[in-house]
């Protein structure tokens, strides 16, 4: 019971690192609000805490939309009377060199990735700061650290992403605040299957090339990520702020021989 009885919002857990973290989050005593764009999944998740003996509730909410997301805020604030760990896992994948992504896809993966942890961060703040008491979970991306052909869009959301974490923590940090960010590696998720399906036309050859570009030789799991992400909003991780918490088996400071 690491976080029990904190309160935790996470956007983006109808579906696999999301989901995976609110579950475990909520086997662990945090009361958890669980936010998707898919109604459908996003109860699916609450259904499955709720059935294991947790604590959670579904709030639909579209993080690029300022509007929505004040309401999914004041809606959290008004129940529970407390946000105490923001976890802005939403996100979407860009495939593509730059020049072949047409101007609405970029803006897709630039409004959902950034323009997300933004607003949600921006509506949940205030209350932190109030409080002075709080912990920001950003997720970015190990390639954020590194090039990576045909992810021109998702690499300028997650390097960014990373920016602003630190840039967050400087600001916040005399409010009580934590901001630390996650860089994944590859994690075999419904998110990854969709790129590999988008980019590659023998999916399977391309898992075991991806998988030769890691230490580990393997992809990693969504339960990994989520034990990290659950590291950062416990009291285990206090002495960590502004920095990036690497789960990428070994890809960004590795190289095989």
């Amino acid at each position: 019971m690491r976080i029990k009885g904190k309160v935790v919002l996470i956007t983006g857990s109808g579906s696999g690192i999301g989901k995976c973290s609110a579950q475990l989050f909520a086997r662990e005593g945090a009361t958890v609000i669980v936010n998707d764009l898919d109604t459908a999944k996003g109860e699916e998740t609450v259904a499955e805490i709720v059935a294991g003996g947790g604590e959670a509730c579904f709030l639909h909410a579209d993080v690029t939309n300022a509007g929505s997301v004040k309401e999914m805020a004041e809606a959290v604030l008004a129940k529970y009377g407390r946000i105490d760990v923001l976890f802005n896992n939403a996100g979407i994948s860009g495939v593509g060199a730059l020049h072949e992504i047409e101007p609405d896809v970029w803006e897709r993966v630039m409004n959902v990735n950034i323009r997300g942890v933004y607003l949600t961060s921006k509506y949940v703040l205030p209350s932190m700061m109030a409080r002075k008491s709080g912990i920001v979970i950003n997720m970015s991306s190990c390639v954020a650290e590194i090039g990576l052909a045909k992810r021109a869009s998702y690499a300028a959301t997650k390097g960014a992403v990373l920016a602003l974490t630190k840039s967050m923590q400087v600001d916040y940090a005399a409010y009580g605040i934590r901001v630390n960010a996650l860089l994944p590696g590859t994690i075999m998720t419904p998110f990854v299957e969709n790129y590999l399906k988008q980019s590659y036309d023998d999916p399977e050859a391309a898992i075991e090339s991806i998988k030769k570009r890691q230490l580990s030789g393997e992809l990693g799991r969504p339960e990994d990520v989520a034990q990290a992400a659950l590291f950062l909003a416990s009291d285990e991780s206090k002495f960590m702020m502004g920095s990036p918490l690497y789960i990428d088996g070994g890809v960004v400071f590795g190289k095989n021989a």
